[in-house]
């Protein structure tokens, strides 16, 4: 007997959760449209809030009119409610039902009264055909909007409320229409969670469509920079040699140095070593652990590799072996060298060779047996690139790459204060044009 009062306060605490979790889902008038249609936009709703119009409407204020013997004062608001249930719908979910659930009980009261009356016969009671057919059209726009718990709650009032005047209330001489409205109120309401559901797991679909396409992008961007800096690492290893040689070599040119100088130079070269250590650790992380993976299938050089990890980056004393191993493959190239040749640094005589290798073999990649013109151009500001070709002569092959190419070739440009343009041709060719500053330390990147 003692556990008795905490039960009852047990179930009475639940029920006031409950009536909370129905208040809060229920009573709202929250705007919600109804998306459009994906291939007729918004004329479904237009037609849908015909039907309700005249429909609904006008066959429901009939069947109260004729059969429910029911005054025009009366028929009219009710029947125009149910069909204007319908139309709000499409914007107001739950308000609509609350006005549809209102019209159905406010006509089946007053019809009750004329059943009992004896004034009418035969009328389909609780739910009038007109009033089954809205509410079941405004479960269905509902369910397809609110979550699945507000359907549920929407469902089982539904079901409550016509068991209250079925059930509980009654009337004499009517065919009822509970069971069948009930069921198609629950038929209504599950199609319309598997359509939500549905629509859902497109969108959601589409989200994680979108953060992968994303994801590729910046993993692409960050490969191409793996890859620079791993050239770069053997232009930067270079220099630090020759400044670790030249610190052991300087000592025996000065005749007679002081052991000050000596204690510099030696210095200078420990520095250089220690430099090219770290710079050969970095190296171990940025190489790739599959250096067998072919990137070049036309021989003309893939830019960080790591097949020879030793061999010196190539410069623009390289680019006529390069044109000729391109002319090799099958394409007509021609050159045309501008002003007078400059000395580069060769960070920027790397990134010049790098992006004209890489314009070719996109040249021979999509545009087999085109004309290619590369173009050279020399003044004080730097190096002008420029690659053109025309419109392939024959089709074209699929191809397995990445699509890397014009994204690393921004990145050398923007590197060292360039800027890079990549874009087709009015006759059906495309066009690689880059500037490279001849500075020695890159000036503010280009937009």
């Amino acid at each position: 007997m003692g556990t008795e009062p905490g039960t009852q306060r047990a179930f009475a605490s639940r029920s006031r959760r409950w009536l909370r979790v129905l208040r809060d889902d229920l009573w709202t008038v929250r705007v919600d449209p109804l998306p459009p249609s994906v291939w007729l936009r918004w004329l479904p709703h237009g037609v849908l809030c015909l039907v309700a119009t005249l429909g609904i409407t006008l066959g429901g204020m009939a069947q109260l009119q004729d059969n429910g013997a029911l005054a025009f004062g009366i028929a009219f608001p009710v029947a125009i409610a149910q069909g204007g249930a319908l139309v709000l719908a499409l914007w107001r979910p739950i308000p609509a039902w609350w006005l549809s659930m209102a019209a159905a009980v406010i006509g089946a009261l007053v019809v009750r009264q004329r059943l009992l009356s004896g004034d009418a016969h035969d009328f389909t009671w609780p739910w009038t055909s007109a009033g089954l057919i809205a509410h079941l059209l405004v479960l269905l726009l509902l369910a397809l909007r609110v979550p699945t718990r507000v359907s549920v709650e929407a469902l089982a009032l539904s079901a409550l409320v016509t068991y209250v005047l079925q059930g509980l209330m009654g009337a004499p001489g009517y065919l009822s229409t509970g069971v069948l409205a009930v069921s198609l109120f629950a038929i209504a309401v599950v199609l319309g969670m598997a359509l939500r559901g549905r629509r859902e797991a497109r969108a959601e679909l589409g989200r994680q469509t979108t953060i992968t396409a994303e994801e590729r992008a910046r993993r692409t961007l960050l490969e191409e920079r793996s890859r620079i800096a791993r050239e770069l690492h053997d232009v930067v290893a270079h220099h630090m040699s020759v400044i670790s040689i030249q610190a052991q070599v300087a000592p025996h040119l000065a005749e007679n140095p002081s052991e000050e100088l000596r204690a510099n130079l030696a210095g200078i070269r420990q520095n250089a070593l220690d430099a090219l250590a770290e710079l050969r650790r970095v190296l171990g992380v940025l190489r790739s652990e599959d250096p067998d993976n072919p990137e070049d299938p036309y021989g003309l050089g893939g830019p960080g590799t790591g097949a020879a990890p030793d061999a010196p980056q190539p410069g623009l004393d390289r680019l006529d072996a390069l044109i000729e191993n391109t002319r090799a493959a099958g394409l007509d190239v021609v050159t045309d060298i501008r002003g007078e040749a400059h000395s580069y640094p060769t960070g920027v005589e790397l990134s010049a060779y790098r992006i004209i290798q890489e314009a070719l073999s996109n040249a021979l990649r999509y545009a087999p047996g085109s004309e290619v013109r590369v173009e050279i151009s020399h003044d004080f500001h730097g190096l002008h690139l420029g690659v053109v070709n025309s419109r392939p002569q024959r089709s074209v092959p699929p191809s397995a790459g990445a699509g890397h190419g014009l994204l690393g070739m921004r990145e050398r440009a923007a590197m060292l204060g360039g800027h890079l343009t990549a874009a087709p041709t009015q006759h059906g060719g495309f066009a690689v044009s880059a500037f490279l500053p001849r500075g020695d330390a890159p000036s503010a990147p280009h937009p």
